[in-house]
C-alpha cells in the first residue's frame, strides 16, 4: 500500500509531535508543510528534505493540492477553525488539534459542516492513546468498580512561575480563548467524558496569578488576560460527583495528570508525569496494587490517525463531536467562574 501523504499546518512545538508520528510510521510520509514563519517553514522544510514546490505560506494552496491526502493542523488555537472548516469543505481528512474553536458557537458551525461533508477527521486528545487510560476505560466497562460515586482529577504543570517567559500567545485570549482552562482542562474534561461520561453541571473559580508579561519584539509589558488555574466543581450525567484542579503554577511539577476514579465495588488511579499507570483496588484487594497493562491496549495517536484513513480505526479517536462539547463545557466553566455561580452545560 502506498504512503499516505500529510500535510503539517503550523511549525510550533506540537508539529515535532505530528512529524515524529508520521516519521516513525510505514504508512505514511511528510509531504508538505505550512507555516507563516519563513524562517521556520525554510529550516524545517530543509531539516525534513521537503522541496520548496511544497513548502506554503498559507494553508488553502496546501489544502488544493491533488496528491495531498491529509493534513494536521497544529496552528494556535485562533486559527483551528477556519484551517478545519476549509479542509471540511475541499473534502481533506485533517487530525485537529485541541480545543478546537475558540467557542462554542465556532465549535457547532465545524460541526455543521461535517455533518454536511463527512470527511475522516481525528481531534488530538493525544491521552486517549496512553494504554493506563485505554485500561482503564475497559475495567469501567466491564463493571468492575461498580457505580461509580466520584471522580478527582488533577493536570498540573509549573512552566507558568517564570514571570520573564514573554507574552505568548497562550497567554493572549485573542489567540487562545482561555488558558490553562483550555490547554490542560480540555484534556481533564475529555479523560473523564471518555472513563465516566458527560459533565451536566458545573461550579467553578480561576485566576491570574502574573498579570502582565513582556511584549514580544517591542518594549513593555502586556496584560496576561487569561487563567493561570481553574478549579471546578461538576455533575455527570449518571449522578457523580467530580473535581477538576489544573495549573501552570504548580512548583515541580512537569506534565503531572492523575485522575481518581471511586465506584461501590472498587477504584483506580491513573497517573501521568514520566510514565503512565494504573494502580487498582478492587473487591477483595487490601491495598491499592499497580497493574500490568496488556499489550493490546498500547497505541499512537498519529498511527491511529492513518490506521482510521485506511478503513482501520478502533473507534477511540475523538471527533468533531467530541470537541463540540468539550467546546461547549469549556464555555460554561468560563461563564461559572466569572458569574460565581452554578451553570447547566447545555
Amino acid at each position: 500500500m502506498k504512503k499516505l501523504k500529510i500535510g503539517v499546518i503550523g511549525l510550533g512545538g506540537i508539529a515535532n509531535f505530528h512529524i515524529e508520528g508520521i516519521l516513525a510510521s510505514a504508512d505514511a510520509e511528510v509531504w508538505s508543510l505550512c507555516d507563516c514563519n519563513e524562517e521556520a517553514l525554510l529550516a524545517k522544510g530543509e531539516q525534513l528534505g521537503v522541496p520548496a514546490s511544497r513548502r506554503y505560506a498559507n494553508h488553502a494552496d496546501m489544502l488544493n493540492d491533488p496528491e495531498l491526502d491529509a493534513v494536521t493542523i497544529g496552528t494556535p488555537n485562533s486559527n483551528h477553525f477556519a484551517i478545519a472548516c476549509d479542509a471540511i469543505r475541499l473534502s481533506k481528512p485533517f487530525a485537529l488539534e485541541k480545543p478546537i474553536a475558540m467557542n462554542e458557537e465556532e465549535a457547532a458551525v465545524l460541526k455543521r459542516e461535517l455533518e454536511a461533508n463527512p470527511v475522516p477527521h481525528m481531534v488530538c486528545f493525544s491521552y486517549r492513546y496512553k494504554p493506563a487510560v485505554r485500561y482503564a476505560k475497559k475495567l469501567i466497562e466491564d463493571g468492575g468498580l461498580g457505580t461509580i460515586n466520584h471522580v478527582y482529577s488533577q493536570y498540573l504543570q509549573s512552566w507558568g512561575i517564570d514571570a520573564d517567559i514573554p507574552l505568548v500567545w497562550r497567554f493572549r485570549k485573542a489567540l487562545s480563548g482561555s488558558g490553562a482552562l483550555g490547554d490542560l482542562g480540555s484534556h481533564i474534561l475529555d479523560l473523564t467524558r471518555l472513563l465516566v461520561g458527560d459533565t451536566v453541571r458545573v461550579f467553578a473559580d480561576a485566576g491570574t496569578i502574573v498579570k502582565e508579561r513582556g511584549l514580544i519584539g517591542a518594549e513593555g509589558k502586556g496584560e496576561v488576560d487569561v487563567d493561570d488555574f481553574c478549579h471546578v466543581l461538576s455533575r455527570l450525567a449518571s449522578g457523580a460527583s467530580s473535581s477538576m484542579s489544573i495549573s501552570r503554577f504548580a512548583y515541580g511539577r512537569g506534565n503531572y495528570q492523575q485522575l481518581e476514579i471511586y465506584g461501590t465495588k472498587g477504584a483506580l488511579v491513573y497517573n501521568l508525569e514520566e510514565e503512565d499507570a494504573i494502580h487498582v483496588k478492587l473487591g477483595e484487594d487490601r491495598t491499592f496494587r499497580r497493574v500490568d497493562i496488556p499489550e493490546a491496549y498500547r497505541a499512537g495517536q498519529m498511527q491511529s490517525f492513518f490506521n482510521l484513513l485506511n478503513g482501520r480505526g478502533d473507534g477511540l479517536d475523538a471527533t468533531i463531536e467530541d470537541g463540540y462539547v468539550n467546546q461547549l463545557t469549556i464555555d460554561r466553566i468560563i461563564q461559572s467562574f466569572t458569574e460565581e455561580r452554578w451553570v447547566t452545560v447545555e
